[in-house]
């Protein structure tokens, strides 16, 4: 096989349920790289989220995987705005959050505190949608203050969290415009 051959090419269709799946495991990549701390470090660490063993504080960990669904979310609704039947576009969704909500089980998370979560994914969507159409800044503004618990958080904390919604978003965004989505 040549390198011409290797090369990843992007589905022409996609139906909910695999668009919903691949979204998953996108989330939880970004959501790696969001609380890593690799070669440009974490968010977390910029925002002094780790205490001293190295572990990123939990509540943090939870905002941050709100914060990295919703970005996956706004990327995807973009990116078919006008072009998917909002039926499709709601199936693909609810599928990729089933399927976090499911990891998050199986890796530890009680089932039974799952509604909670549940509950601060629906308020926080709604907030940073809000904030987004405001703009980036006033997105990454909301993003850092639940992060850090603080009402005042450093501008370059700000953003770092704004760059990472952008990061995520944008290239999902272009990606997905050239997939149909079909039943």
């Amino acid at each position: 096989m040549s390198e011409v051959d290797r090369e990843f090419k992007a589905p022409q269709t996609i139906t909910p349920e695999d668009l919903g799946d691949d979204l998953a495991r996108l989330v939880w990549e970004s959501f790696s790289d969001f609380i890593a701390d690799g070669d440009t470090g974490s968010v977390l660490g910029e925002l002094g989220l780790i205490d001293d063993e190295g572990e990123p504080d939990q509540a943090a960990v939870e905002e941050a995987l709100i914060f990295v669904m919703w970005a996956h979310t706004r990327g995807t609704q973009q990116a078919f705005v006008g072009r998917s039947s909002s039926d499709l576009l709601r199936r693909s969704l609810d599928t990729m959050h089933r399927a976090v909500f499911e990891d998050m089980v199986e890796n530890g998370t009680p089932r039974s505190q799952l509604p909670l979560f549940e509950q601060r994914v629906s308020a926080r969507y709604s907030e940073y949608h809000q904030a987004s159409s405001d703009s980036d800044v006033v997105l990454g503004e909301a993003v850092a203050r639940h992060l850090t618990g603080s009402e005042d958080p450093a501008r370059e904390l700000n953003w770092a969290v704004t760059e990472r919604a952008l990061a995520v978003a944008g290239p999902l965004k272009d990606y997905l415009e050239d997939v149909d989505l079909v039943d």
